[in-house]
């Protein structure tokens, strides 16, 4: 099965697509365009007051983005004509029952849509636990309920993420996930009684607290593991195919390489390393760093669609790189160091650059001394000192504590990666590379996802970490 193959499963076909405004949201919008012109019309739900207001958010947040850019060349002044042809906008949101839309609306499209592409999610990981729920676990459902409708369906391709295994340990398997299953051993998980629970009490149930009783170390993993959980339940007799991709990277080739939008996981630290004002960190350089690039994961998405496409039941399938192409924290810190001695980013109060030091890295005993003698030890000083000097050292305080509280943020966040000690198994996506092992062997192929074909050292150096200053730093 080669590219023109994959493409050909798209051709006079209808999709509708969630989480288009997000980042393999778009990537995965300019990628259909650009391999299957011939589609027939993607319909993009977005959050929006109206028809009009969707339009405008689409026109502003999806076609508009630097992303389209070789699509707009391509196409000169034919593209925005070309754009609204196959693109349809919809003002609705996956939280609500039929999706927000109204009941004609619900029928007419149930009748056209062959393909559903469900991306949309809330990634933040200490979210409020109720928004979460609504996003990502009856977002799932309702999305489900909405497929079985479609006579036509071809395909219902869920976006998940592979570190809803946890913390677990070893080889962690392309496993289902079963309703009420959960990481500790001895509790069984009730999602009704999560969302009455969520109903009754709102923003006062303290957004961690759910997911580590039930062995997930925060409300992202845990409210995705529960969204896969009703996909799985709700879209029994659909052809499901969940993908789980991993820290999801900037694009490794095409159509825009290091294009990235919003600071991920890796990011934060690269940012915050840019600037130098984080000279430790937690962590541990053997750790490997799951880290895959945001056209692959699309790339994966497609080939999987046409490799699976009518088939009732459900698949997962890891879009990984630690099993393949393991990169290891040291030597992404390494590359850090290397780029910004290179291209230093931070200019001091003499208008001298600002020498890049190595980023220190230390377990977690380390890095709580290091921010009590750096950070929390003069911060309560300066907290008694202060009055008595009439609030001289107010500013630097309030720039301290800030500082102290975003490295503490950080290290919670980063925790779960940073002493990451499994590996996802990947014998479903090798099943997709033997599937396209043709049109694999060119590194540069239009659909490339083969984890082993990717140069760490090249794309962080030259891609990632420019791409990281360019659009998210910059951005941020």
């Amino acid at each position: 099965m080669d590219a023109a193959t994959v493409a050909g499963y798209f051709k006079d076909k209808s999709i509708l697509i969630t989480g288009s405004t997000g980042f393999l949201g778009k990537i995965f919008v300019e990628k259909i365009l650009r391999i299957q012109p011939d589609v027939k019309k993607i319909f993009l739900l977005v959050r929006a007051a109206d028809t009009s207001s969707a339009e405008q958010r689409v026109l502003n947040e999806v076609i508009g983005n630097e992303l389209f850019g070789p699509l707009r060349e391509n196409y000169g002044s034919n593209f925005y004509s070309f754009m609204k042809e196959k693109i349809s906008p919809l003002a609705g949101d996956i939280i609500n029952e039929n999706l927000g839309l109204e009941s004609l609306e619900i029928l007419k499209l149930s009748k056209e849509i062959d393909i559903i592409v469900n991306g949309a999610a809330t990634t933040n990981f200490y979210e409020r636990y109720d928004v979460s729920l609504a996003s990502n676990v009856l977002g799932a459902k309702y999305v489900c309920k909405f497929a079985k409708k479609c006579a036509n369906l071809k395909m219902f391709l869920h976006i998940s993420t592979a570190f809803v295994s946890g913390e677990q340990e070893g080889l962690l398997l392309e496993k289902v996930f079963q309703i009420g299953e959960t990481l500790k051993e001895g509790c069984h998980l009730d999602i009704a009684a999560e969302l009455q629970l969520v109903e009754s009490v709102k923003a006062e149930l303290t957004h961690s607290t759910n997911a580590r009783q039930f062995g997930w170390p925060n409300t992202y993993v845990f409210t995705k593991a529960m969204g896969e959980m009703l996909v799985g339940h709700f879209g029994r007799e659909l052809p499901v195919v969940i993908i789980r991709p991993s820290i999801v990277s900037s694009i490794y080739h095409d159509p825009l390489p290091g294009w990235i939008e919003g600071t991920r996981t890796i990011d934060s630290i690269i940012s915050a390393y840019a600037k130098q004002t984080i000279p430790h960190f937690i962590g541990a350089g053997h750790v490997i760093l799951d880290v895959i690039p945001g056209d692959m994961v699309v790339n994966a998405m497609l080939v999987a669609m046409a490799v699976h496409w009518s088939e009732r039941g459900q698949v997962i399938i890891h879009v990984t790189s630690s099993q393949q192409n393991p990169l290891s924290t040291s030597t992404m810190l390494d590359l850090m160091y290397r780029y910004f001695t290179a291209n230093p980013q931070t200019m001091g109060k003499n208008g001298k650059v600002v020498k890049t030091k190595r980023l220190n890295i230390t377990n977690k005993t380390g890095f709580r001394a290091y921010m009590f003698l750096k950070y929390k030890l003069p911060l309560e000083v300066l907290h008694l000192v202060n009055p008595l000097l009439g609030g001289y050292f107010s500013q630097y305080y309030n720039k301290s504590i800030r500082s102290y509280r975003y490295f503490v943020l950080l290290a919670k966040l980063y925790m779960p990666y940073a002493f990451f000690n499994a590996c996802f198994n990947g014998t479903n996506l090798a099943r997709l590379q033997t599937a396209t092992t043709q049109d694999q062997s060119k590194e540069a192929c239009v659909l490339n996802f083969d984890p082993k074909s990717i140069d760490w050292e090249y794309y962080l150096y030259n891609s990632h970490i420019p791409g990281v200053m360019k659009y998210a730093h910059k951005k941020k």
